[in-house]
């Protein structure tokens, strides 16, 4: 157990790096717009959203060298990406080829949410797979904190024309770091089975993962769950028999950006600017939310194999409903400053105790072995579109409307996904992914799962 642990760790630094690079904008973004004087449009379309186009392309097909290169040499090539995107973003001389920076980045965060839960949902045994795959969030929960305080000193000990480039560059650091680590973790053993037929390999690993499981028995699940052939019946088929597990995935990923987290981590300094907050106090008002993010993710791992996923999200969707009425309430009363702080505060809190645990192990758990970079990759993917849609026309939207409109909004849709997980989502806790398999896909034509 101790060898899935570390392996799992080593892995989920990629969710540091993913969340470090997303965040870390947030305090770049008004001294990079008035430095090279763009305009709203071109600000958000490119300077505050190219990253997330990035992403998109990257959650989107990053399933494909998953399958073809192995999931360990993806997880290699991620790190590549966040190492270019840091050195390159911190130097870049003018919009354009920082632009082109933060989208190479983007793939890297794309790739890396479809890749690194596969990776850790295929090594870690059933009992304690919610746990490990949350290790990924609580990375990237952890890497936002540390982009919050990183922007918060580089702010106070550099000037703003160059503090921005220290924020972005900094992280050539922890991604040199992951690099190093990561070429010591091994292959997933249902990788080489499905992909190098190493039988032997696969045994010796899952024997090294779970010493006391009959291995036996497991290599022969893995293997009946890849004599469908999927992948060579091409995407109709795909579509048809999985389409249960892909209607969850897309509503997750859906309900995971309508909430409006990106909204709010991304543009924290100017939601909290609208609130009131002095301009010297934005960046340090953001700090309270990464650290509520890490405490609430560590409460979010250490329920998710107790309580299961479906009822963290029904929490969630509560903590989400009030906590963002609380918000939209403080705006238009006026009751603003500190008490959007702490509503805000509050929301994230209830983002990492459901959405942030539950998204990245759930959409790895529902899908079986031939399909899962497809189905990662779809869930992952539509988590992207529209967090990039968002980030495009917050500025436009944070001009038309109140912070009060915005944020009942948000709440409304958190209605929504209380629906969702109280009569449409089924709990996986504790069952084998090749079990579940069984349990959630359709035959073409047939009515009941088989």
């Amino acid at each position: 157990m101790q060898k899935v642990t570390f392996w799992a760790i080593t892995v989920a630094l990629a969710g540091f790096l993913f969340g470090f690079d997303t965040i870390v904008i947030s305090g770049a973004d008004q001294p990079i717009q008035q430095l090279w004087e763009t305009s709203d449009w071109f600000h958000s379309t490119f300077i505050m959203s190219m990253a997330l186009w990035g992403t998109v392309i990257g959650a989107l097909f990053g399933g494909i060298p998953c399958n073809v290169l192995g999931r360990k040499k993806t997880l290699f090539w991620i790190g590549v990406f966040y190492l270019v995107s840091a050195l390159g973003s911190g130097l870049a001389f003018d919009p354009w080829s920082f632009s082109f920076f933060r989208f190479i980045g983007g793939l890297g965060v794309g790739a890396s949410s479809v890749a690194a839960p596969i990776y850790i949902s295929e090594i870690a045994p059933a009992h304690s797979r919610g746990r490990l795959v949350a290790l990924y969030q609580f990375n990237i929960v952890f890497g936002i904190l540390v982009a919050f305080l990183s922007n918060y000193l580089i702010g106070q000990f550099f000037e703003s024309e160059v503090a921005w480039r220290w924020m972005l560059g900094i992280e050539a650091v922890p991604a040199l770091a992951y690099l190093l680590m990561v070429m010591g973790v091994p292959n997933s053993p249902r990788w080489l089975l499905m992909k190098k037929g190493d039988e032997a390999g696969a045994r010796k690993l899952l024997l090294e993962l779970e010493p006391d499981a009959d291995v036996e028995a497991e290599l022969k699940a893995i293997e009946a769950s890849f004599e469908q052939k999927t992948e060579e019946k091409g995407l109709s088929y795909i579509l048809q028999r999985y389409r249960f597990p892909i209607m969850l995935a897309f509503l997750l990923a859906f309900f995971n950006q309508l909430s409006g987290i990106n909204f709010v981590l991304y543009y924290a300094p100017r939601i909290f600017g609208q609130a009131g907050i002095a301009a010297s106090d934005v960046l340090g008002a953001s700090v309270p939310l990464g650290v509520v993010n890490l405490i609430f993710t560590l409460l979010g791992m250490y329920l998710i194999d107790r309580m299961g996923r479906k009822s963290l999200l029904i929490l969630g969707s509560v903590g989400y409903i009030l906590s963002l009425s609380a918000v939209s309430w403080a705006f238009f009363t006026g009751a603003q400053g500190f008490y959007v702080v702490v509503f805000v505060c509050a929301f994230i809190a209830s983002h990492a105790v459901g959405q942030g645990a539950v998204i990245w192990v759930y959409i790895s758990e529902i899908f079986p072995n031939t399909v899962r970079g497809f189905g990662m990759s779809l869930g992952s993917g539509t988590h992207w579109v529209f967090a990039a849609l968002i980030t495009v026309f917050t500025l436009p939207v944070l001009n038309a409307f109140s912070g009060g409109v915005i944020f009942a909004f948000f709440a409304g849709m958190m209605v929504l996904q209380l629906l969702f997980a109280l009569f449409v989502m089924p709990e996986t806790k504790g069952v084998p992914l090749e079990e579940l398999e069984k349990k959630l896909i359709k035959e073409p034509g047939s009515r009941q799962a088989a």
